[in-house]
């Protein structure tokens, strides 16, 4: 006789942070197409709040003022999330990340004569940003004269990814109550900053200069998983995502 379900299994599995994850992949927005689609349109206002500040920085290089960047900006989602409008944009739309580029591109030809009459989205309903942060962020970055706009978006968005992948991976630490462990492995994820010795990493963490060796290198292996899915968030196709990453990494080698 076949047993009855349980009661756990008669509830609904509840909606947790991982899936959330897997609908924000830019597949489902390319899917959709020009159709209002809830999950496409829900995936592209995240990847929008998730990748918006090279935006930000690709049009504050080019405008007068803060004020002119943030409203060119927020009036570009306003119009992006309204329309949900893919066509006509076929060559970038394998990457999201040059599919955003090409779209801004189009949108300040044609609108920045009309900048006054956009403000904040022109009514359109607008992301939440954090502007004040932002410009603190651009202000402080070094300018390099030697790379062209495109460029240094492109640098832009590769250090907004990374940030994002370190996030995630704290955060999973601090699910497994390992906090104290991820921040004292941090610096041997960021190739900017000299990590410390493994006999003071062994000596904090109270284990053997073997086991953090381990732990470092399950850690990194760790890190390059999620950078890989973090990418093919991105993508249409998974495939593309060495190349893309070989793509923004080179974007700091100039």
């Amino acid at each position: 006789m076949e047993e009855a379900p349980s009661s756990a299994a008669k509830r609904p599995r509840a909606t947790t942070r991982q899936d959330i994850f897997v609908t924000t992949r830019w597949t489902v927005v390319l899917a959709a197409g020009r159709r209002h689609e809830p999950t496409a349109d829900a995936a592209l206002a995240e990847l929008c709040r998730t990748y918006w500040y090279p935006l930000y920085a690709y049009v504050r290089h080019h405008s007068r003022t803060r004020a002119d960047a943030e409203d060119l900006t927020q009036a570009f989602f306003a119009r992006l999330l309204a329309k949900n409008d893919l066509a006509g944009l076929d060559r970038d739309r394998g990457r999201f990340r040059a599919f955003l580029l090409a779209a801004l591109k189009h949108f300040l030809s044609n609108e920045r004569d009309k900048a006054q009459t956009l403000k904040r989205g022109g009514g359109l309903e607008a992301l939440s940003l954090d502007w004040q942060d932002a410009d603190m962020r651009y202000q402080i970055e070094p300018a390099d004269p030697r790379l062209s706009p495109d460029r240094l978006f492109d640098r832009a968005w590769a250090v907004t990814l990374l940030e994002r992948v370190i996030a995630r991976l704290r955060a999973d630490c601090e699910t497994e109550g390992r906090r104290m462990l991820f921040d004292t492995l941090k610096p041997f994820l960021t190739p900017a900053h000299e990590p410390p010795a493994y006999a003071e990493v062994s000596q904090t963490l109270g284990m053997s200069e073997t086991a953090a060796r381990v732990t470092v290198h399950r850690l990194r292996r760790r890190y390059r998983a999620l950078l890989r899915e973090e990418i093919a968030q991105t993508l249409a196709s998974p495939e593309q995502a060495d190349e893309e990453l070989r793509t923004l990494l080179g974007a700091f080698a100039e």
